[in-house]
């Protein structure tokens, strides 16, 4: 596995919470409670800028669910850690083009080119 410059700029306790978080998002109900005590663990490491991070990760994470129409992981945020979820909900509201259109997921998905 490669390692990118700003992966190496973020702090291990981060790299650990984000790994757990998603060791524990991709779990279905077999093994999720044991995930889920590791996500909160994890997170407990982590200072205030750290969650801002994180929370700004779940929110790109439910843009592009929502754009796949897959099911929401803010729910089982929320069940998880009722304040990263608020910490989420505000990112997702900072996220660029946050729009109408494309919180309502009917944006396009492609151009017609024409040539002739």
């Amino acid at each position: 596995m490669s390692t990118t410059i700003a992966e190496l700029s973020l702090s291990p306790a981060y790299r650990l919470a984000q790994r757990a978080l998603a060791l524990w998002l991709e779990h279905a109900a077999g093994g999720a409670r044991q995930a889920a005590f590791l996500a909160r663990t994890a997170l407990s490491g982590l200072d205030a800028v750290e969650r801002g991070r994180i929370a700004r990760w779940l929110a790109w994470l439910e843009v592009a669910a929502q754009s796949r129409a897959l099911a929401s992981p803010a729910a089982r945020v929320q069940r998880l850690d009722a304040s990263l979820h608020q910490a989420m909900q505000d990112a997702l509201a900072r996220l660029p083009g946050q729009t109408a259109v494309a919180q309502k997921g009917n944006h396009r998905r492609g151009a017609r080119v024409f040539y002739g």
